[in-house]
């Protein structure tokens, strides 16, 4: 798990300021034809080897594609939008993975064709990665300007609004890349985001083991249980950056979540023998920990230009990626060690409490302007409309 993270590291902010400066559509339909074809690889591993290769490649693929869509966004979205756009792409996410944890169940118990459930899993994955890499190269619009699909009125007031977002932050003094670097928020957001994905991530690979030394069910059943989380996951997020979009803070709405999910996980390590409340609490952590990311990530741009802002993404995505390369080593350690998983919920939970302490002494930035009437779209005729 951890060696994913080694070359995600090495790739993830030269990628993002292609997306910026290059072209998006080219750049993440390239890497995610390239992602399905290692995961379709990685059915066919023979040795421990050859699946530290394929890990090592699947992070060089992976590394810049979420940052990487978190900066084609802010080409589309104002800030007044940014978190409820986040939120509408991170969807997939937990959506995914309810739907995958589904299928993985059932493909976990295949033999077909001389291959086992698990080889078949990693294919079934491969294959739609592939496939919507294909798309996305063919209709991926670069920029609002390039979108022959939106009606000229409503492409006029897209790139209007955009505009002026845009001259709102020249002539509020937006930071450009080293200043940004002196100063204290980016060091804020690298540290939480550190503490951050060292727990989200670590849960994401151990919960199913978790799950299955609490309860001592089978694998296939653990992967339908892990359902439940994932739904949740899909209606925190939605719900929190609904709220943060039309109040226009982001701070409180990503240190709240972000302490509520830590203490869920404290809960599980004092309550390990109650089945069905630590299933309560994994899924309330679900509920917490996907709503932090698209107010996380709304908040660089509210301070940054849009070039300076790529880069932020960058760094900011690789030194989380540490968190997350160094998290589920910790875990298996403190598994090995002390014979018990009870450290490693302890961790996980003070990981996410860390992060919230760090993030809270970020400064507060104003809220975003909510856009009145007047600057809706113009009035046109129904059939136009």
């Amino acid at each position: 798990v951890s060696l994913f993270n080694l070359t995600y590291l090495a790739f993830v902010i030269p990628g993002v300021i292609l997306v910026e400066r290059w072209s998006a559509r080219k750049w993440i339909s390239g890497i995610v034809v390239l992602w399905g074809l290692i995961t379709l690889l990685t059915a066919f591993i023979q040795n421990a080897h050859q699946f530290y290769a394929v890990r090592l490649l699947l992070g060089a693929a992976e590394s810049s594609f979420f940052p990487g869509i978190i900066v084609y966004l802010t080409h589309w979205f104002t800030l007044k939008d940014r978190a409820r756009a986040f939120s509408g792409f991170y969807a997939a996410a937990p959506f995914g993975s309810f739907i995958g944890s589904a299928v993985a169940g059932w493909l976990l118990s295949l033999h077909l064709l001389g291959l086992s459930g698990w080889r078949w899993l990693f294919i079934v994955e491969g294959i739609p990665a592939v496939a919507g890499g294909v798309v996305t190269f063919f209709y991926l619009t670069d920029q609002p300007s390039e979108a022959v699909w939106l009606p000229e009125a409503e492409r006029s007031v897209t790139l209007s609004e955009i505009a002026a977002d845009n001259a709102g932050k020249a002539k509020g003094g937006r930071l450009n890349f080293w200043d940004a670097c002196k100063d204290s928020r980016l060091l804020l957001l690298m540290t939480g985001y550190l503490f951050f994905l060292m727990s989200g991530i670590t849960n994401a690979f151990w919960m199913p083991t978790f799950l299955q030394r609490l309860s001592n069910l089978p694998a296939t059943t653990v992967a339908r249980l892990v359902m439940l989380p994932a739904f949740a996951g899909l209606v925190g997020l939605l719900v929190n950056s609904w709220r943060s979009d039309r109040s226009g803070e982001r701070k409180w709405h990503t240190v709240v979540p972000v302490f509520g999910a830590g203490c869920c996980y404290l809960l599980i390590a004092i309550l390990p023998g109650h089945f069905a409340l630590v299933v309560s609490l994994f899924t309330l952590y679900y509920l917490f920990y996907q709503a932090v990311y698209p107010t996380f990530w709304a908040i660089p741009s509210t301070f940054l230009s849009a070039t300076t802002a790529a880069a932020v993404v960058g760094v900011i995505g690789s030194v989380g990626g540490l968190g997350a390369f160094l998290g589920p080593s910790i875990v298996g350690y403190l598994n090995d060690t002390t014979r018990s998983i009870h450290a490693s919920l302890i961790f996980i939970g003070s990981s996410m409490l860390a992060s919230s302490l760090t993030l809270s002494f970020l400064r507060t930035t104003a809220p975003v302007p909510i856009v009145s009437e007047q600057m809706k779209l113009p009035q046109t005729a129904p059939s136009e409309a």
